[in-house]
């Protein structure tokens, strides 16, 4: 007879565990201390196993049919559910500990090739834009809905060229995930298109007048004193931005008016020899004397082991008064002021601007190559810039 509810409630523990039999192989057995546990009784290969399904009441008699049942399917299969049951409790464990962040963080760490300020880059972009969101998820249930909706929230802030970056890099950790058994596709590879890439704006450069307004803007910015240091140093240098903000001190010889960036804080990861003209070094001079006790040049104000952030020189640029410029474009300035003047050869210009290497037959690139022409070009760009302040 099939048990009731009323039954298995009502039913007493006796001094040795005892059997209450249903249908079908299921029963329930009842402890001497009152627990009650439904098991299922099969055969495979003529061999009697027994299932444990759960406890009662937390596991009601029509929950413990419907679980017999699925067991009972699993061994018409010649599977045994106990079996079934470990290898998806391992499979869930694995799914657990594959969500969407530990995979990508594992991704990230096990790109090989690229520099720490890039590895850092992705770190940041995942961070902020995707993990709040699907990082406790796993990896495999991640969609492209999902991914679809976190890179809507970077267009909304005017961030589409990122979330471009980003949807491709998702990509790459798909594959990745895929390659590690953790993923079936790629969901990313569906939003290819979804954005629209604006316009490059290039590099301008400023004309005289533009940067005699720059030099008499920086005459009365009040802004911080380090900010209008390193703009000056960027018109009279040319460095990119980020080799300005990676500036250190164990790199400038103030007695030698030269400033020997080592390779690894360059672009083109090549040591960049830069001819400090005097008031280049009168700056740097000013700059020691409030970060010179620190290794950085240009460290952040939250966080002063680590540089200023990318965007503060732009935005001090900006306060500045040179609304439609950025800091890059003191590249392009001098650039084309110099190549106009005719007084110098192509190949020193693009030298000490650390561009590419035009000639690919050359053997190897000489950081010290046409040192003396660049510390004069340097002297020359020096008294330009200077000048156009009295124009």
């Amino acid at each position: 007879m099939p048990l009731t509810d009323i039954q298995i409630r009502q039913a007493r523990p006796g001094d040795k565990p005892r059997k209450l039999s249903d249908e079908r192989g299921l029963f329930i057995e009842i402890r001497p201390t009152g627990a009650k546990y439904w098991r299922y009784r099969y055969k495979i290969d003529g061999k009697e196993n027994v299932f444990a399904l759960g406890e009662y009441p937390e596991m009601g008699l029509a929950e413990a049919r419907s679980e017999r049942d699925k067991a009972r399917a699993l061994v018409k299969q010649g599977k045994h559910p106990a079996h079934v049951r470990r290898t998806e409790r391992a499979r869930q464990t694995l799914e657990n500990q594959s969500s969407f962040k530990v995979v990508a963080l594992e991704w990230i760490s096990g790109k090989v090739g690229i520099s720490d300020s890039y590895r850092n880059q992705l770190t940041r972009a995942f961070t902020k834009n995707l993990f709040p969101y699907v990082g406790k998820m796993p990896v495999r249930d991640v969609t492209a809905a999902h991914l679809l909706e976190c890179l809507r929230r970077m267009e909304k802030r005017g961030a589409t060229y990122y979330a471009i970056s980003l949807c491709n890099w998702l990509s790459q950790m798909f594959r990745f995930a895929v390659r590690t058994l953790r993923a079936d596709a790629d969901p990313a590879s569906a939003l290819y298109g979804a954005f629209v890439r604006q316009p490059i704006e290039h590099s301008r450069p400023m004309s005289v007048a533009d940067m005699a307004r720059f030099r008499e803007e920086l005459q009365t910015y009040g802004g911080f004193r380090t900010n209008t240091i390193a703009l000056e140093l960027m018109q009279l240098l040319f460095l990119r931005t980020v080799e300005i903000r990676r500036g250190r001190w164990e790199d400038v010889d103030l007695e030698a008016a030269l400033w020997d960036i080592p390779a690894e804080f360059m672009k083109k990861r090549r040591r960049h020899l830069v001819p400090l003209p005097a008031r280049a070094v009168e700056l740097l001079k000013e700059l020691h004397s409030i970060t010179g006790g620190r290794g950085l040049m240009f460290p952040g104000l939250r966080h002063p082991d680590k540089p200023v952030d990318g965007s503060t020189f732009n935005r001090a640029l900006e306060r500045l008064g040179m609304k439609g410029f950025t800091c890059h474009d003191f590249r392009a300035t001098a650039s084309t002021h110099l190549y106009e003047s005719g007084l110098f050869r192509g190949e020193v210009i693009e030298m000490q601007l650390a561009h590419a290497e035009s000639n690919k037959t050359k053997a190897a690139y000489n950081h010290a190559q046409y040192l003396s022409e660049r510390v004069e070009m340097m002297q020359w760009w020096e008294k330009f810039c200077l000048a156009t302040s009295n124009e």
